[in-house]
């Protein structure tokens, strides 16, 4: 009978251990998904803070940038409309002032609904074959007026049949801007280069475009600044080439959308940036 009783007990007490085991194994999930819980939280809180900067970011530009520009459109057309005296040397030049505040202010708005876009991700990009060869090439031709009027040349050497997978449209966005990047901050008489190249590294292939001029360089401590919303090294003169300091974030987020990666270095007076890409481009979501 003592036998049975203690042969009972062990039942019993391996039982209520493998309860005990069953419950506390539930009470550690329960623990962990709770962290889980907090941490998405805490998530979406700091992804609410940041959308709340971002807003206030776009209403300082609307505020500032957009008005200066705007106050010297007004105040040209003004001169032009109530002074009938003036010569004509005097109604060219005013009149070729408020144009060029004029087209200020175009390039301002377009980059603030470009990066309002995105940031409302109001524009599905698309999924196709993308001949960046022939992309990089034929944006290299539609600057040469552009190179020319600044006085600047342009090296390209991009290899051939170099193909991704993503939306045509927000790639050569990203170029675009790279180039003209390029343009405003060259040296007078300076030479850009484009170069576009497949290249293998210990992960795979991928292609690498690079936009190289000589001028005005980075500081070190600015780089890793350069490619926030807003940025502009040199306030006074990125008033003058007519960037809201968006050009570089924008390239940011449609490289990074097609899942590469953009760069940029400075050494003395050359500025490279460099973008990669997976010949695959971008992924299928979900």
């Amino acid at each position: 009978m003592r036998v049975f009783w203690l042969a009972f007990a062990a039942c019993l007490l391996a039982a209520c251990g493998g309860l005990l085991a069953v419950y506390v194994r539930r009470w550690l999930r329960l623990r962990r998904r709770c962290r889980e819980l907090e941490e998405e939280l805490e998530g979406l809180r700091r992804s609410s803070r940041e959308g709340q900067a971002r807003q206030k970011d776009l209403v300082a530009f609307l505020a500032h940038d957009l008005k200066t520009p705007l106050t010297s459109v007004v105040g040209y057309l003004t001169i032009l409309d109530s002074r009938p005296d003036l010569t004509a040397q005097e109604r060219e030049r005013f009149t070729h002032v408020a144009l060029t505040k004029a087209q200020r202010l175009e390039a301002l708005l377009g980059e603030f609904f470009d990066i309002s876009r995105m940031e409302l991700r109001q524009e599905e990009a698309r999924r196709v074959e993308v001949g960046l060869s022939l992309l990089l090439e034929q944006l290299a031709d539609e600057f040469y007026p552009l190179l020319e009027r600044e006085g600047l040349t342009l090296e390209a050497d991009i290899q051939e049949r170099l193909t991704t997978v993503g939306d045509p449209d927000k790639l050569a966005r990203v170029f675009d801007n790279l180039l003209r990047n390029a343009v405003s901050y060259s040296r007078p008489g300076g030479q850009i280069r484009l170069t576009a190249a497949r290249e293998t590294a210990q992960w795979g292939e991928r292609i690498v475009v690079r936009v190289e001029n000589q001028g005005q360089g980075i500081p070190e401590g600015e780089l890793s600044n350069i490619f926030q919303r807003f940025y502009r090294l040199d306030a006074a003169r990125s008033t003058a080439t007519g960037g809201a300091g968006l050009g570089l974030a924008i390239a940011k987020e449609i490289v990074e959308d097609h899942g590469g990666a953009i760069s940029a270095e400075s050494t003395g007076e050359t500025v490279v940036f460099q973008v990669t890409l997976d010949p695959w481009g971008l992924r299928e979501k979900g």
